[in-house]
């Protein structure tokens, strides 16, 4: 599973997006300058231009979730850490109604391939993270993703083949997978559309997470 070349979805793009833009833009300078690192080396390292992370920093651009995640490796944080205390609720609890988890749409696809990240503040050092994921486009190719941590998957709907190194798991409703993120692991073949799945990544260190691939 993975974040690669995916953006977020804001269309219609209205005041809880520009909020957002906001906010991550604060986040990201705030993390740039407790780093005491500038423009130029932050851009460069991410791949991205220095005109387009001041843009990102002020708010004035929204951005993928391929630049976040390159904006995070190269600020040495794990991607949620940019969306803590965005919205954060009174209590310790956090309920997400149906289909309002932070949507995440794979750019380039003709039918889509949807991430929803389930929660994203739980706290000052992220221990999980949980995704509602849909494939919908029988074409789409994925490559092999690995990340630190366990991940599990929980079938919801569809039917798919799922690689984890060698090894090739049919995966139907009800059906679940665990497996070290270490292991090269990805989508292998979509045998009956819409897939829908469970992704929870647990991370073993805090403070030592990266981002979900």
């Amino acid at each position: 599973m993975t974040t690669a070349n995916v953006a977020i979805n804001n269309a219609p793009y209205n005041a809880q997006g520009k909020a957002l833009d906001r906010f991550l833009g604060n986040t990201i300078h705030q993390l740039r300058i407790q780093h005491s690192l500038t423009l130029a080396e932050v851009s460069e390292k991410a791949g991205i231009s220095r005109g387009m992370l001041s843009k990102i920093e002020n708010g004035l651009s929204s951005t993928s979730l391929e630049t976040l995640e390159q904006l995070a490796n190269a600020l040495g944080v794990t991607m949620a850490r940019f969306f803590q205390g965005y919205n954060l609720p009174s209590s310790s609890v956090q309920f997400v109604k149906k289909d309002e988890g932070m949507e995440v749409v794979r750019r380039g696809t003709r039918s889509g391939h949807t991430y929803q990240l389930l929660a994203y503040d739980q706290g000052p050092q992220k221990l999980f993270e949980p995704f509602l994921i849909t494939l919908e486009d029988p074409g789409e190719e994925f490559p092999s993703f690995e990340h630190p941590g366990t991940e599990f998957i929980h079938m919801l709907e569809g039917v798919m083949e799922y690689r984890v190194g060698d090894e090739v798991f049919k995966l139907e409703p009800g059906d679940s997978l665990t497996f070290r993120g270490e292991i090269p692991h990805r989508p292998e073949k979509h045998t009956e559309l819409p897939i829908r799945f469970l992704a929870i990544v647990h991370y073993d260190t805090p403070g030592n997470e990266q981002e979900i691939e």
